[in-house]
């Protein structure tokens, strides 16, 4: 995968200078070789200690990112794509949670707009939650240079799926997680279409448990490899007729094929996925039922497993983002007639809040028909594309008297810009008694309503 990014820099400054420094010991050979039992993130936060930068404002605002984001991930279905902004002048982290049944194979890939090639390094952390009370456990990372990872879930359960990038660094990505089957399916044309036979089913009136599943197919079938690894045993038994034992060299898994017609492979053979082992049949206990292919996993100190879902690869298409991908990463205006924040990306979700009509939303992401939006209040949801449109003028106003702007509605804004009595500023939004407006510099900011005067004399939102 060509790696490719458009990195966005805050202005010349200080902070240039240790942007630099933090990417050049992230990118030191030496570095991943002195901390090798650790995380790529790891490494990366014991360099920025090293270098003392763990206690200035940024370095504890990346710190902190990370934590508030695997505190309260974005739950996501599967398979979730978005687009998102991650601000390079700031501190960001995002995380997702997201269930995954044993077996499965959760793939994550990250790809950036700009085609410029860059070092830029995401960071990529997979945590279990055993419980709600238990601490977050770290079960795998991504290397540092790579933008692709993958994790065969041994744990049935919800999993958060944390991305950081290094500091000051970030741009607008695209994101896809997918869960997918960890073993290549082990009848030669066939899908799970054929299994007749569940996991757990009775046999022998109830005296004993079916341990595999039953996938049917025609006498002589190709019967292959579901994994790279050691065919540990060629033989026949009462139960399973003509069977072979094959361990996966990757997980540890122990594949069972029984009931075939002939065998196609010898022991201590190392074999990859696809390679045949044999061919579908009816021996040992199945020779009064149609040619089947019994297969089965075992798990070490657990004995067998359902072998679902390490077999089932999902169908359907990926819901793509369908929006305005140049609306991610800056504002947009909820349309005039209102509209709904919601918790979750689905429409049956119900809303946590209305929205006023007019009300400008920072948009962080978009995901399928919805886009993530931030209020001016703080508080963030879902909202319905049609619900959002970009950030254009609504009418101009003059300032009824010398006024600054702030960063945020109301005096708990920050002061950003002054604006002298007879101005003019476009509004763009407004919240409550509040205005989006744009300074002449080019700077958005928050006003109070009664210090605009719009054209016959009437008071700015109050057209």
């Amino acid at each position: 995968m060509e790696r490719s990014v458009s990195t966005e820099w805050p202005g010349p400054g200080p902070w240039l200078a240790l942007g630099l420094a933090v990417s050049l010991a992230a990118c030191d050979g030496r570095v991943g070789m002195r901390f090798a039992t650790s995380t790529p993130r790891e490494t990366y936060e014991a360099r920025l200690r090293e270098l003392g930068l763990h206690t200035t404002a940024l370095g504890r605002d990346w710190a902190a990112a990370a934590e508030r984001a695997l505190g309260a991930p974005v739950s996501v279905v599967l398979p979730h794509h978005e687009v998102r902004y991650l601000d390079p002048r700031q501190a960001a982290a995002v995380a997702y949670r997201l269930s995954l049944e044993r077996g499965q194979r959760v793939a994550a890939r990250i790809e950036v707009a700009d085609t410029q090639p860059s070092d830029l390094t995401f960071f990529l952390d997979l945590f279990f939650l055993p419980d709600s009370v238990t601490p977050p456990q770290p079960v795998a990372s991504a290397d540092s240079s790579a933008w692709e990872f993958e994790y065969v879930a041994m744990r049935p359960g919800d999993y958060v799926l944390r991305l950081q990038p290094e500091l000051l660094r970030g741009g607008r990505i695209t994101l896809t997680v997918s869960a997918h089957a960890s073993l290549e399916f082990p009848v030669a044309g066939m899908d799970l279409g054929t299994l007749r036979s569940r996991f757990g089913a009775p046999r022998d009136a109830g005296r004993r448990e079916h341990h595999g599943v039953d996938l049917f197919a025609p006498r002589g079938t190709a019967v292959l490899a579901a994994a790279a690894g050691w065919v540990s045993w060629v033989g026949t038994n009462r139960l399973g007729g003509n069977v072979v034992w094959l361990r996966d060299a990757r997980y540890g898994r122990r594949l069972y094929y029984a009931h075939l017609d002939r065998h196609a492979v010898e022991e201590d053979r190392w074999v990859e996925p696809g390679d045949t082992l044999g061919f579908v049949g009816n021996t040992g206990n199945a020779r009064t039922t149609r040619p089947h292919l019994h297969f089965g996993i075992y798990i070490r100190g657990e004995g067998p497993v359902d072998p679902y879902f390490h077999l089932l690869e999902p169908t359907g298409r990926l819901p793509l983002f369908a929006g305005d991908s140049s609306l991610v990463g800056g504002w947009g205006r909820v349309t005039s007639s209102g509209g709904r924040l919601r918790a979750r990306a689905e429409g049956s979700a119900p809303p946590i809040v209305a929205l006023p009509g007019d009300a400008p939303v920072q948009v962080l992401a978009g995901v399928g028909p919805w886009y993530l939006a931030r209020l001016p209040s703080g508080k963030e949801g879902y909202v319905s594309l049609r619900e959002v449109r970009p950030l254009q003028p609504l009418y101009s106003a003059a300032v009824a008297a010398g006024s600054v702007l702030r960063s945020a509605p109301g005096t708990l804004g920050a002061a950003t810009e002054s604006l002298a009595r007879g101005e003019v500023v476009p509004v763009l939004g407004r919240y409550g008694n509040q205005v989006l407006v744009r300074h002449p510099s080019g700077l958005l900011g928050w006003m109070g309503s009664e210090s605009l005067v719009v054209s016959g004399g009437g008071v700015a939102g109050v057209q």
